[in-house]
């Protein structure tokens, strides 16, 4: 791993107290998942690594204090990698896939590194892993079963449709899919619908 990646990562780390829906196990994911798709999209790594690290490093002020993490976090990563002296040019690029990933603001990513980091976003909500932190959300909020699958009819499964990249098209396919099921077996058993014997 290239020494500027480590030290941010490292910096990143530090700033997460609790683990939860978003915690650092949420950015660690993300950053695998825009390896790989930087990877096969041709991405510049150089932008697209660092804005997966920082995207979401602000989210403990937005619970404490409210302020959108999108922005703050670009704001925060700006900071800090001009004070690591990381290169000028790719700071700006950095800053905007942080303000454009979020799916609820709309704010359209206008670079294939925003495009990507979009994606592994909402990959990261999807499948087994966005079924396991819907329901820790749910949880951390105070809800329950009820409020998690509403969440999956809000916004989870929409998020097929919200693909930029082809490779992440690929991959949110079968998550979705996964989604799918898992919502008609909940479904049945909460109902009390016994499977044919």
């Amino acid at each position: 791993m290239d020494e500027r990646v480590a030290e941010i990562r490292e910096h990143v780390r530090t700033v997460y107290q609790d683990s939860g829906a978003h915690g650092f196990d949420h950015t660690v994911r993300v950053t695998r998942l825009c390896e790989l798709l930087g990877a096969r999209e041709g991405a510049n790594m150089g932008v697209l690594i660092p804005a997966a690290l920082f995207h979401d490093i602000a989210r403990p002020l937005e619970e404490k204090e409210g302020l959108p993490h999108e922005e703050e976090g670009a704001r925060m990563a700006e900071s800090y990698l001009r004070s690591m002296d990381y290169p000028g040019d790719l700071i700006p690029g950095i800053a905007h896939a942080i303000r454009a990933h979020r799916y609820s603001t709309g704010a359209a990513p206008e670079t294939l590194e925003a495009q990507i980091l979009s994606d592994a976003d909402k990959l990261d909500a999807m499948g087994a892993v966005g079924i396991a932190r819907t329901f820790m959300q749910a949880g951390e909020r105070g809800g329950g079963i009820a409020d998690a699958t509403a969440h999956f009819h809000e916004k989870l499964l929409q998020l097929q449709r919200c693909m930029y990249t082809e490779s992440a098209r690929s991959i949110a396919g079968r998550r979705h899919a996964f989604l799918t099921a898992f919502l008609e077996a909940l479904d049945d058993e909460m109902n009390g619908h016994l499977p044919r014997l």
